[in-house]
């Protein structure tokens, strides 16, 4: 669950990123005085004729490539280092003499350090998954532009101004 919220978010972030090249509005001047008929013609047929050089139909709900995997975090960190810990805190204290003093100081150190393991492996998979929304929102904007330039370049062929 709390997956399907994070990639959702991400989701969001990748197309309010984007949102400006949605939101680029082309302004078409008829040069050769054409009607508004045959604007809007010409318009659709530009639009099919730019769908098709470059593979881009912005008319088409952006779509996403799957996320990057889900790290698993491991299971029993603090517990196990703990563990591990406390044992290897016996066997010190055992060497200075006070065998349960050790056991629980190396628990203490163990927990942090397994909670310390926890926390980098979610911060790493937080970075991961804002650099995935990023690049889907990069890959987006550049295939956006793209076909922008190549709906303009048609417009212009038929005599507009396309700005």
């Amino acid at each position: 669950m709390k997956r399907t919220i994070q990639f959702g978010i991400l989701l969001c972030v990748a197309i309010f990123i984007a949102g400006p090249a949605l939101a680029q509005d082309l302004f078409i001047y008829p040069t050769k005085g054409q009607s508004k008929e045959q604007l809007e013609k010409d318009k659709y047929e530009c639009y099919r004729w730019a769908k098709d050089q470059t593979g881009f139909d912005p008319m088409q709900q952006p779509q996403a490539t799957a996320p990057p995997p889900q790290q698993q975090p491991r299971r029993g960190g603090l517990v196990r280092g703990a563990g591990r810990g406390a044992a290897v805190g016996a066997v010190g204290g055992a060497i200075a003499g006070d065998a349960g003093k050790g056991a629980a100081i190396g628990a203490a150190s163990g927990a942090l350090i397994g909670g310390m393991r926890r926390r980098s492996q979610t911060r790493n998979q937080q970075q991961a998954e804002e650099q995935w929304a990023e690049e889907q929102a990069t890959s987006y904007q550049q295939k956006r532009g793209t076909y922008d330039r190549a709906f303009g370049a048609c417009l212009e062929g038929r005599g507009y101004t396309v700005k």
